[in-house]
């Protein structure tokens, strides 16, 4: 099939579908519309590996420059789409542009949750963000952190580990307890504190100002004065839905997809971040991890290329702080039940979030490497399960 496809974004979602085009069998033009200055990348590592300093940046990219040329794909680094032209199928540019389309995919992803006032602090979303925010790491720096959504604690994880001394202010009583609940949240709480993390829960920010940036002094919403030579705001992310809306397609959570990753134009599609899919078990749901930008652009790709696939993967996503490593899958709340099984104190177990009819939504492994597969297996099922059979470690997770 030839034509020309045309791509908007510079993450990871952007790479793996020009990948699986090829991969698929395209044989037209492909061109990759990046507003950053790199190559598409993947994001991970920015408040892991690479923050860390224990990777070069050239490992961010799924895809080299060698590829692109072989495989003649193009990519308009710093530049960035204004407009799409849905009756002409064009994607205007910031440099003058108009791009044809036959078929269009939008992989724009999402930008940080600005703190209100906007003051001139750091932000961790892109690979520069990343490089910067390593060179204020170590031995006698502080950083306060506001936020303690999974970015935060990951960043201040890996400030701690470089020796800086980290401050966390979180509005709500536990982090992450509206998507863990309490029992793992508290886990989570108290093995930062015991990395020496200063954190401070059930408490706002009153107001941030900034002297030689990004540092500054924030003032908590009782009065407390926290200086710091960095501050690292994560209290969320916006998806980048700005096009989307613009060209009139249907916007809500995210930009609005079928099962199939098609968005109300049929010549459109969108994955990773943006993607507000109605998902074949889970129903509607927008998922901004790694593994959904890394999974979604085979799907996106074949129904482009006029096959007819559906997207059913369950959501996964992994974090690592400190000594806790773990892997999510599914799709539940901190308002569910929670069951564990193993061993909390080592951090070595299971946790399982079920609903009022015993379904296991979504199911998290922590040091055990060899229950994912089973747990995603859970998941999938819908159907009841024991729960005390769930508890228990001498029953198998696959006789479940």
């Amino acid at each position: 099939m030839d034509g020309s496809f045309v791509i908007i974004g510079g993450g990871l979602a952007a790479a793996k579908t020009a990948e699986a085009l090829r991969d698929k069998g395209f044989d037209g033009a492909i061109t990759v519309i990046a507003a950053e200055h790199h190559l598409p990348y993947e994001r991970p590592p920015l408040s892991k590996d690479l923050l860390a300093g224990t990777v070069e940046a050239a490992s961010v990219y799924p895809l080299d420059s060698d590829w692109y040329a072989r495989y003649r794909v193009t990519v308009h680094s710093s530049v960035r789409a204004t407009k799409i032209d849905r009756a002409g199928r064009f994607v205007l540019t910031d440099d003058g542009s108009a791009i044809h389309y036959d078929k269009l995919v939008l992989a724009t992803g999402s930008r940080p949750r600005p703190f209100p006032g906007s003051p001139d602090v750091a932000y961790l979303r892109t690979l520069d963000d990343s490089t910067a925010l390593r060179a204020r790491l170590g031995e006698g720096k502080s950083l306060v952190i506001v936020g303690a959504g999974w970015i935060g604690l990951e960043v201040a994880a890996t400030a701690r580990s470089a020796g800086t001394a980290v401050t966390v202010l979180e509005p709500q009583e536990l982090p992450l307890a509206t998507i863990l609940g309490p029992q793992v949240a508290t886990l989570i709480a108290d093995l930062h504190r015991r990395h020496g993390v200063d954190l401070n829960l059930g408490t706002g920010v009153a107001s941030i100002e900034v002297d030689a940036a990004p540092g500054g002094r924030v003032t908590a919403d009782d009065g407390t004065v926290y200086q710091a030579d960095t501050i690292l705001v994560g209290i969320g992310a916006i998806p980048e839905t700005d096009l989307a809306e613009a060209a009139g397609l249907a916007v809500s959570n995210g930009v609005d997809v079928d099962a199939g990753l098609t968005t109300s134009d049929p010549n459109i599609f969108a994955v990773g971040d943006i993607a507000h899919q109605d998902h074949p078990l889970l129903g509607r749901l927008r998922v901004e991890h790694w593994d959904t930008a890394l999974h979604q652009p085979a799907t996106a790709a074949a129904n482009m290329l006029g096959h007819r696939e559906e997207y059913t993967r369950v959501p996964y996503f992994y974090t690592d702080q400190y000594d806790f490593g773990m892997e999510y899958r599914g799709h539940a709340s901190g308002e569910h039940r929670v069951v564990l099984r193993g061993d909390t104190d080592k951090l070595e177990f299971l946790a399982f979030w079920l609903d009022d009819t015993d379904r296991v939504l979504a199911g998290m492994n922590v040091n055990l490497w060899d229950d994912g597969a089973d747990i995603a297996a859970l998941v999938a099922a819908d159907r009841p399960v024991d729960p005390a059979a769930l508890a228990d470690p001498s029953v198998p997770l696959g006789n479940l």
